[in-house]
């Protein structure tokens, strides 16, 4: 930035704070070309609406640079990650809404490259090179547990990341996407159609799961939103996915969520309980819903031995209830994230759910929801 555009009130730019017109968060920071994170304005272009009324930029970029090069507990995929800006763009279309619909309509999403909403070249290129060594990774891992490729279905976890970037990853070829909020994937939505980037799903065949826990005064328009829902946990909210589907004329797709973890922190119905007896006794009445399957998140941070036996233990459970229950289908096992994918796929996986190893470490989402 030229000095003659700094004001009194800006700090000087070795200070490491960036003032700037417009108020943008950065959401995904992203490794420079030589591998260090020094360089990543000279790769960014923040490609918006500017408002003399929003707030500065006031982050310290030497700690965001620090905190992106801190160790994760994911594996070392991938080498880059994308960057994408957040705008709040106050003005024409928004002088009657609340904070809510202003912070998250669909202008909130605005891609760094030219030429309207989208990621820049730079960042689609690095998401292109991180899906093709994800590619080599699956294809590794299936050679190793002696499946084909083909057996695995690949979902593109896309929760935190702006629509731009659902987008383009299904312009890669890329056709199953998971959303955690449905309050976050409608802004979403919205996006994507306000940009014409939205045809039938998201781009030609592509589908949009919710795959976060889901409270039944919600399940109404996530059977609107959603292509299906794979976080089915308790018998009230098939009632209101069934109830809603039958109205909107479509049979959901669905998939229970089985809780293999002691950790307090994770969803999804007890295998042995009353109630998951009871919800896959009465699954075959509900006509609008379509059982698929089971998904399941290992355990954080153990022992290999233990994630390889909350997997193992999915398939024990499929294949119990798939014998009890004949009328309901199970042919999709949903586990393994980016950190353990290998081993999910090693147990019998046919759905594995990665979205670090594709577009990057996430920042927690926090809009309100």
């Amino acid at each position: 930035m030229e000095d003659k555009e700094r004001s009194g009130d800006e700090a000087d730019a070795s200070s490491g704070v960036v003032p700037a017109q417009v108020f943008a968060e950065v959401e995904e920071c992203e490794d420079g070309e030589d591998g260090e994170r020094d360089d990543l304005l000279d790769h960014l272009e923040l490609h918006g609406r500017e408002s003399g009324s929003a707030d500065a930029v006031g982050g310290d970029l030497e700690q965001v640079f620090k905190e992106g090069n801190a160790p994760t507990d994911e594996d070392d995929l991938p080498k880059g990650v994308l960057a994408v800006f957040q705008v709040a763009v106050p003005g024409e279309g928004h002088e009657d809404v609340g904070e809510d619909e202003k912070d998250h309509c669909q202008h909130r999403y605005v891609g760094c490259g030219r030429g309207g909403p989208g990621l820049s070249e730079y960042a689609m290129r690095l998401l292109k090179e991180n899906l093709e060594r994800l590619e080599e990774s699956i294809a590794a891992a299936c050679h190793a547990a002696g499946r084909e490729r083909g057996e695995i279905e690949l979902m593109a976890v896309s929760k935190t990341y702006p629509a731009a970037t659902i987008a383009e990853a299904a312009g890669l070829g890329l056709r199953l996407f998971g959303e955690s909020r449905v309050q976050e994937f409608a802004a979403k939505a919205l996006a994507l159609r306000a940009a014409d980037l939205w045809t039938s799903g998201v781009s030609g065949d592509a589908r949009v799961h919710l795959i976060g826990h889901l409270q039944t005064n919600k399940a109404a328009r996530a059977a609107e939103l959603f292509d299906g829902v794979d976080s089915l946990d308790s018998l009230r909210l098939a009632e209101k996915l069934n109830e809603t589907a039958g109205k909107l004329g479509k049979r959901l797709p669905v998939l229970i969520e089985v809780k293999l973890s002691s950790e307090e922190t994770k969803a999804g119905l007890e295998p042995e309980s009353a109630e998951a007896a009871e919800l896959l006794e009465r699954l075959p009445e509900f006509e609008n819903l379509e059982m698929r399957g089971l998904m399941t998140i290992a355990p954080w941070g153990v022992a290999e031995d233990l994630t390889r036996a909350c997997f193992r233990s999915l398939r024990f459970w499929r294949d119990r209830w798939a014998g009890k229950h004949p009328s309901l289908k199970f042919d999709v096992l949903s586990m393994g994230m980016s950190g353990d994918f290998a081993l999910a796929i090693a147990e019998g996986a046919t759905r594995i759910r990665v979205g670090t190893a594709l577009f990057g470490k996430r920042q927690p989402w926090t809009g309100p929801e």
